[in-house]
This record gives structure tokens, C-alpha cells and sequence, in this order.
């Protein structure tokens, strides 16, 4: 990895490719991708099966579009112990954590007369994408997890999956393993933007549903962003990114390790180091270049060190707080003596990872938290996915005549000064009606 000084020219210049890298969306990919959404909406599981047969699955029929009750059933007998122990525990506490979010419906009678409130109500399906991950063989898991767990908490009474098949036209049984462990008995073997198309409009065979969220690759993404005016989705999710500040007290060894983790995902992921230790900074460099070599991702990890890593030696931590800001990272990990000391300056970032043994890995899988966390600088307006993600608010209102007539004039000359002489008259109509002024 190479280091820059900050501040610098040289070390601006890597920022600023870091902070404006977006996610990437093409105008040819814009095209192609609303031309297969328009082809599903249109031609239904005919569409999907052209797909799946072109992309993924060459014996795909509409009729194995949905995985079989014996397909679930049989997927446990074909995972392991170890397996099935970790991913309970995963799921125990993603549950714990993620109950504390969940709000309910309040009434508000303080004003005299009045009576204002909220009505909280889950959406009523939802479908949750899973990556195939090189043709199942690298079955993502844990988003089942982090996009169910909540819905389920929040209430939401139908949720079914969607996920790329197999070569042979199944699909990779600790993801089946993982659905039924939370509850979900519907998975379709559907993948890419045309999954994202049948969940918004429904095809014969898949339902369509009220909020679709899970992470992807470009294509998926691109169709999510499509489609958001006509289906909820979580978030428009780019690559991955993590950014780490440490001192001279850190771990060369844990640090390049985590920035690796991140930089194995894809070769636009961004992998940054900011620190104010020298030291740190050289021998970081040279723990990422020895551990780089046994990575069986070792080129992608390379492509995005090359693109987007970097080592950032700063003056002081303060400075390394402000970079960590402006470049709102998914991940931040604090790798410093008295990290809870900065706490209070963090401002954007999708989750802070604090202390040695708390790597990013960790909320990936395990913790708690979710893992579906905002990229690309979008943390500066956005948050990860959580129970709030899958409910709805409507408000109450409710005035006596007494409140109504104490607020009338008030709301009259508001609605005058923005022109709507409608608006107005509805009130004043009421208001004359019961003084039987002119």
C-alpha cells in the first residue's frame, strides 16, 4: 500500500478518488437494465426463465423457478453441525440487538382539544435478495439474516427470497438452511435485475411484493434505484469500504487485516489506513504486502489497494477524525489507545468497530448490529438497515371545535400568504359557521 503525507497534493488527489468514486452507474448499464426490467413486466417467468437459462441455470424450467418443500426440507441433512450452531447464535443475537429498535403506536392529548399521534404498521411483504456468490459456492448467509431479522421484528407477515441458482438449477443449502432458520419456506431461484423485476411487479410464479432490500452487485443495484418509485427498497448499496485510524499503539498485523477483508470484496472496494504514527504506517505496508500473498482473492484485493487503498500519515488524531467525516465510510474501526475519548466526534460513518478485537468482520456476522450499512459517503444522510426500515407512520389528527376556533385565524392568514385561497376558505367556512360572523 503506499503511503501518503496529509496534508499533501498527492494525498487530496487520493482522497478525492476515494470520496468520488459514487457507484459507478453507466449509461449503457442504465439502458440494459430497464430494458430486462420492461421484458419481465411484460413477459413474466417467460422472461425470467430466458435469463436464468442465459446467466445462470441452462436447464431452468418456470416450474423449478421455486425451490420444493423437499428441496428445504433435505438442505439441513446437507450442512453441518458447526453450521447450524454458529448461525443460530448469529441469529440470537442479530434478534436481541434489533428489538430494541421496534416502536410502537403513541397518542398525544397535552394540547387542549387536541389529540395528535402516530400509528406504526409494518409493510406487508417484503423480498429479500441474496447474492449467489460465484455460483453458489460462496452462499452469503448472513444477509438472510440482517434483511429478515428485522422484518420479522417489525412485523411484517410475508417475506420470501429471491437468489441466484446454481449451474444445476438448485441452490446452495446453507441458504436454505439459513431461510427456514428465519422463517422463510418461499425462495425463488432468481437472480440479478430480473429478480429485482419480479419482486416489483410479480411474475406467474413470483409474488410481488411492498419493499425489497438486500445487497447486490452493480446490475441488482442499478434495478433497485430503477424501481424505487414503485417498490420500497433499503438502500442503493456500492462497494464496500473501510476506513481505520490508528496510533502508535495499534496492531500492524490486525490492521492489515481488516483492511484486507475489505478489499477482497470487489476491486472497487476502498481499503484506507489514517494514522499519525510513522511506524504504524511502514509497518502496516509491509503486513498487507506479506498477508496479500495468501489470499485466495489475492488479485481483486490487489485491484482495489491499487484503485482505492491507501496509508494516510496525519499530524493528530483530530485530523484523522475530520478525513474519517468528509469521507463517511461503511466501516470504521479505531485502532487507538483511548478510543471512546473521539467517540463524540464521529459524525458519519455506517458503524464504528472500536478496540483490537473488534474487527469489522465481527458485525458482519455475529454482534448484533446490521450489516446492510450505507456506502459510497452516503452515511452522511443515511443509516444501516433496521426495524425502522420495514414500518410505516401515519399520523392522527384530531381537533375539538374549541381548539379548532383558537387556531383558525392563525392557519387563515398562513394559507393567504402562500396563495391558497382554497385552503382558507375551508377553514374560514368553519369558523364563520359557528360564530355566524360575515
Amino acid at each position: 500500500m503506499k503511503i501518503y503525507n496529509f496534508p499533501s497534493k498527492e494525498a487530496e488527489k487520493r482522497l478525492s478518488a476515494i470520496i468520488d468514486r459514487g457507484l459507478g452507474f453507466k449509461k449503457k448499464d442504465f439502458l440494459e437494465v430497464s430494458r430486462i426490467i420492461d421484458d419481465v413486466k411484460k413477459n413474466g417467468d417467460r422472461a425470467l426463465v430466458k435469463y436464468i437459462r442465459r446467466f445462470d441455470s441452462p436447464v431452468m424450467t418456470a416450474n423449478t423457478l421455486k425451490t420444493t418443500e423437499e428441496e428445504m426440507d433435505n438442505a439441513a441433512s446437507l450442512t453441518d453441525r458447526s453450521f447450524k450452531q454458529a448461525l443460530g447464535r448469529a441469529a440470537s443475537q442479530i434478534t436481541a440487538f434489533h428489538q430494541k429498535q421496534l416502536k410502537t403506536s403513541w397518542i398525544d392529548t397535552d394540547r387542549p382539544g387536541t389529540l395528535l399521534g402516530q400509528l406504526i404498521n409494518p409493510v406487508g411483504s417484503v423480498g429479500i435478495y441474496v447474492p449467489g456468490g460465484r455460483g453458489g459456492k460462496t452462499p452469503l448467509v448472513s444477509s438472510i439474516l440482517m434483511c429478515t431479522i428485522p422484518a420479522r421484528i417489525a412485523g411484517v407477515e410475508k417475506v420470501v427470497m429471491v437468489t441466484p441458482p446454481t449451474t444445476e438449477g438448485g441452490v446452495n443449502p446453507h441458504l436454505l438452511v439459513a431461510a427456514k432458520k428465519v422463517g422463510i419456506r418461499d425462495v425463488y431461484k432468481v437472480g440479478s435485475a430480473w429478480g429485482i423485476a419480479a419482486l416489483t411487479f410479480g411474475t406467474e410464479t413470483v409474488p410481488k411484493v411492498d419493499m425489497i432490500v438486500g445487497p447486490g452487485n452493480i446490475y441488482v443495484s442499478l434495478a433497485k434505484k430503477i424501481v424505487a418509485d414503485l417498490v420500497g427498497i433499503d438502500l442503493i448499496a456500492g462497494p464496500s469500504e473501510i476506513l481505520i485510524i490508528a496510533d502508535r499503539t495499534a496492531n500492524p498485523e490486525f490492521t492489515a487485516a481488516d483492511l484486507l477483508s475489505q478489499a477482497e470484496h470487489d476491486p472497487l472496494a476502498s481499503a484506507l489506513l489514517v494514522t499519525d504514527s510513522h511506524e504504524i504506517a511502514d509497518a502496516v505496508a509491509l503486513a498487507v504486502r506479506a498477508q496479500l500473498e495468501s489470499l485466495l482473492r489475492k488479485e481483486i484485493a490487489q485491484k482495489s489497494l491499487s484503485r482505492y487503498g491507501g496509508i494516510l500519515v496525519v499530524p493528530d488524531l483530530d485530523s484523522a477524525m475530520a478525513i474519517s467525516n468528509r469521507i463517511a465510510p461503511e466501516h470504521l474501526e479505531l485502532h487507538i489507545k483511548d478510543p471512546f475519548d473521539y467517540i463524540g466526534q464521529i459524525r458519519n460513518a455506517g458503524a464504528v468497530f472500536v478496540g483490537d478485537y473488534t474487527p469489522e468482520s465481527v458485525g458482519d456476522y455475529m454482534a448484533g448490529p446490521n450489516h446492510v450499512l450505507p456506502t459510497a459517503g452516503t452515511a452522511r444522510f443515511a443509516s444501516g438497515l433496521s426495524v425502522d426500515h420495514f414500518i410505516k407512520k401515519t399520523n392522527i389528527l384530531h381537533y375539538s371545535r374549541s381548539a379548532f376556533n383558537q387556531e383558525a385565524k392563525a392557519i387563515i392568514r398562513l394559507a393567504e400568504i402562500e396563495g391558497l385561497d382554497a385552503h382558507a376558505h375551508s377553514i374560514r367556512i368553519r369558523f364563520q359557521h359557528r360564530t355566524g360572523s360575515n
